[in-house]
């Protein structure tokens, strides 16, 4: 039951209306038991400084944001957490004193999914398919995580190195390399561990990857696709072919929706048992 005490949240998209968030996180407080909303809010580009500001004068608890807001709140918070401000993207709001503290629950989300996938990050040689804001996120996962090389494979060689730069700074070591794309044959022969951050593949256009022969997947020991629907991706279908293990987007998603959560609601721990009947619940979504 909602009363006049809920507190409440919402996310900033601009479309908004596919988004899963609604549905998991009054899923989470109605199993919780809490007084909690969770409601979507369409904010066009040119009006993310209002949508903050009127949040703040609503008493809104907290808000993620996505696409394509994630850089734009950004000038418009009170405060901003630590690796948010080295991935340069936000994509939570908790309300403090004043304003708004922007956090990144991506990152934390894509490595508890690697986690409960049994993907080991330090030491290893990853290869980061893409270049833009996911991509960020996971480079910062991989450094973070004592990567020993990470290769960003990226269509503008540019953007890669761009990024590449970015995060050597952010770890103090030269451990991430720009390749282009079509340079995918010199790559050695190793069992790479890659992230695919692109939304190629993504439904409704499913048959494809961004690339296509299969002597590259040979190469791939396990990977992740950030891309959750469809559930098993083209590049997840050809690294499984090519003999590796791979893994969907759908765990990152709900993960970094928990950890946002648990940030509007401090000393509350999502259950093993309700974050099993959401990945349900959000499979039976995906496949109508």
């Amino acid at each position: 039951m909602i009363s006049g005490k809920a507190k409440v949240c919402g996310i900033m998209a601009y479309p908004v209306e596919h988004s899963f968030s609604p549905l998991m996180h009054n899923f989470y407080a109605g199993e919780l038991g809490l007084d909690f909303a969770y409601v979507p809010f369409k904010v066009p580009e040119d009006r993310v400084e209002d949508a903050i500001k009127g949040a703040y004068a609503l008493n809104i608890a907290g808000m993620n944001i996505t696409v394509p807001h994630k850089q734009r709140v950004i000038p418009y918070l009170k405060d901003l957490d630590p690796a948010a401000r080295a991935i340069g993207a936000v994509n939570t709001l908790v309300r403090v004193e004043g304003g708004y503290k922007g956090y990144n629950t991506d990152a934390p989300g894509l490595w508890r999914a690697m986690e409960e996938a049994e993907m080991t990050v330090k030491g290893r040689d990853c290869l980061l398919i893409g270049a833009g804001g996911a991509a960020k996120a996971a480079a910062y996962v991989l450094g973070s995580q004592g990567a020993a090389s990470v290769t960003i494979l990226n269509r503008s060689e540019g953007r890669a190195r761009e990024l590449a730069g970015e995060m050597n700074r952010c770890f103090g070591r030269e451990f991430m390399n720009p390749l282009a794309l079509g340079d995918y044959q010199k790559l050695p022969d190793r069992q790479w561990l890659a992230v695919q951050t692109t939304s190629v593949g993504m439904h409704p256009d499913t048959g494809h990857a961004l690339v296509e022969d299969k002597a590259f997947y040979r190469k791939i020991s396990c990977a992740v696709d950030i891309v959750y629907t469809p559930a098993r991706t083209r590049f997840m279908a050809l690294v499984e072919e090519a003999g590796g293990r791979a893994f969907g987007g759908l765990d990152m998603l709900i993960y970094q929706g928990i950890q946002a959560f648990e940030l509007w609601n401090p000393g509350l721990r999502v259950p093993s048992e309700s974050v099993e009947k959401v990945r349900q619940l959000m499979r039976k979504e995906l496949e109508q």
